[in-house]
């Protein structure tokens, strides 16, 4: 399937999604509407409110807050997910002793953790900075981790025969065998830094797209929570793309699936 065909694809199921909540929010079938627009609005509405938000001006700074809570905590998570990663994959034995605790603070609820992140940092930026960096951390963390540990065997003994240094090694090889895993984690990542901002600025913060969201849902205006959810998922879809534009720039020598197959 060629690009232009993907993308025409893309386009007709995001057609068909909002044509059939436009039809089935207004138009009754059998004396009944299945989407009542009390509860679930409809695009034109939805469209409306996004249209209004971006014309003020008012969604501006709600935007820009939560794109740079978002860009610290995947920095931050990111690095941090990465260098421990290779640290434990290169070291056994510390990876041994903190198993069990990074399993540990894995599993902790993180909308238990916003609360007390509030507690400590305050209701600025940081709290949702922080929340944001514990979910990115662990997903790239795990990833880095399973990708330099997955090295092939044929490769470090080569390298080693060659007389590579260990930190020859970790950049010839260790390091391209780990880009595969690591950009795989980051376009999950981007999501969850986002995720971790807006659930932060949800529950406390005096602006960003989490308090307009917020904002609306209090005064049951259902078209701005969806408002809100579409430029959202724009949102995070922009990032994403930025990532994507990344991976090619640094994976440019491997193959692609056609290659592959050849």
């Amino acid at each position: 399937m060629n690009r232009l065909t993907l993308l025409l694809c893309q386009m007709l199921v995001a057609v068909v999604f909002f044509g059939l909540w436009q039809l089935l929010s207004t138009v009754p079938l059998f004396g009944v509407t299945v989407l009542p627009p009390f509860f679930f609005s409809n695009p034109v509405d939805v469209a409306s409110q996004v249209v209004a938000w971006f014309a003020s001006g008012v969604i501006w700074k709600h935007l820009l807050i939560t794109l740079w809570e978002s860009i610290l905590a995947f920095a931050i998570g990111s690095l941090g997910g990465v260098m421990v990663g290779f640290w434990f994959a290169r070291q056994p034995r510390v990876a041994a002793i903190f198993d069990p605790y990074v399993k540990m603070i894995n599993a902790l609820p993180r909308v238990v953790l916003a609360p007390i992140f509030t507690l400590w940092l305050g209701l600025g930026i940081w709290s949702k900075v922080a929340l944001g960096v514990t979910l990115v951390f662990f997903i790239v963390f795990f990833n880095v981790y399973q990708g330099v540990k997955e090295t092939s065997r044929g490769l470090v003994d080569n390298a080693r025969m060659l007389g590579m240094s260990e930190r020859q090694q970790l950049r010839h090889v260790y390091w391209p065998s780990a880009l595969s895993w690591m950009f795989s984690s980051l376009h999950t990542a981007v999501g969850f830094a986002v995720v971790g901002a807006v659930v932060g600025e949800y529950l406390g913060s005096a602006a960003g797209l989490g308090y307009l969201i917020q904002q609306a849902e209090g005064t049951f205006d259902v078209a701005g929570v969806f408002a809100g959810m579409i430029v959202l998922s724009a949102f995070v879809i922009l990032i994403d793309l930025a990532v994507t534009l990344a991976e090619r720039r640094l994976l440019v020598w491997r193959p692609t699936a056609a290659e592959s197959r050849g």
